[in-house]
């Protein structure tokens, strides 16, 4: 059986581009009979963007709420907060004495920080802290704490992953073969859900559907969808369409054959907005009511998180001991 580890930062209440794109992929994985799943919430990752603490504990319970509204379920797979498990940030310290600076020099998000400092003539280091720059570290501590073999990612952080084989690479040949498992990126890479805009459906841009919002809210933000200024009876290229780009990514194929049809025979934009509203709503109606129900009960999400995480201490410890005694530094 294969241990497949997936991080959830909590920047953010989903969006239906954070459904397309990571959610419903993971989510599927967790359902394969020959995976083991760990899905984390990564809080401690989060201290590099949010240093507001009432905000922090509403997006760590937030997030929870959504990845368990939406069908993760915690008795087919270990659903922790990074935080309580404290092991790893002793493995990560670990992995910090044997990782060059010149690997986390390369680092994208770092050179990004970097590039934009510089653009607005500052020094070159300004915008960047510690917990940014060992970023890549504390990941790589995430993922060979568990023996994960397959890590899912994009292809823009695949690099993750080599700076963790990297790692492994030095550990093991200093100390012995199998003391760090090498994990494998999972490419999964979808096509981006285009927003109201037709950009990449992103919060930054303001051209999000957050994925609970009331159906009113989502009526309101599918009808800025921008269209052109061809009459209702005119034929219209589906393919050239936001609207059904978006609702075809959602649909069983029936619906989106009939939907494509429509557009054919010609279909006012006002109606095709009313479709993908639809079914929007007929796709998040329950989950949107589980996900308010969880919120209303937060003691509940604690206790699911507080049981996961004691399930994955038990699979850590035995990895960070086998590590300890490796190093020379033994309880």
């Amino acid at each position: 059986m294969q241990r497949v580890l997936t991080g959830i930062k909590p920047s953010g209440i989903p969006h239906l581009g954070n459904y397309y794109g990571a959610i419903r992929p993971a989510l599927a994985l967790a359902e394969r009979a020959d995976v083991q799943g760990l899905y984390f919430i990564a809080d401690y990752h989060a201290l590099t963007s949010v240093h507001d603490r009432a905000e922090l504990d509403r997006l760590i319970r937030g997030i929870a709420a959504a990845w368990l509204a939406l069908g993760l379920d915690p008795a087919r797979v270990l659903f922790y907060r990074q935080s309580a498990v404290p092991e790893t940030f002793e493995l990560a310290w670990i992995l910090a004495c044997f990782t060059s600076k010149g690997a986390l020099n390369r680092a994208h998000a770092y050179k990004a920080r970097v590039e934009e400092a510089v653009r607005k003539q500052l020094d070159p280091d300004a915008l960047v802290d510690m917990g940014l720059f060992n970023y890549p570290v504390l990941m790589a501590a995430d993922i060979l704490l568990f023996d994960c073999d397959r890590v899912p990612v994009g292809s823009d952080q695949l690099q993750q992953i080599e700076i963790a084989r990297d790692i492994v690479g030095r550990v093991n040949h200093l100390y012995g073969d199998g003391v760090l498992h090498p994990p494998e990126g999972l490419c999964e890479d979808t096509a981006l859900l285009p927003g109201l805009d037709g950009r990449k459906m992103s919060k930054s841009y303001g051209n999000a559907i957050p994925l609970f919002a009331p159906p009113k809210e989502v009526r309101k933000l599918v009808g800025r969808i921008v269209t052109d200024s061809s009459p209702p009876e005119a034929p219209k290229d589906p393919e050239a369409s936001l609207i059904f780009h978006i609702y075809r990514l959602l649909a069983p194929p029936a619906e989106t054959a009939a939907l494509r049809a429509r557009y054919e025979a010609g279909i006012g934009w006002g109606d095709a907005k009313a479709q993908l509203a639809d079914l929007l709503e007929r796709t998040f109606a329950a989950p949107r009511a589980r996900y308010e129900e969880l919120m209303a009960h937060p003691e509940r999400i604690d206790a699911l998180l507080a049981d996961g995480a004691a399930r994955a201490r038990a699979l850590a410890a035995p990895v960070l001991a086998r590590v300890r005694r490796a190093i020379g530094i033994d309880r």
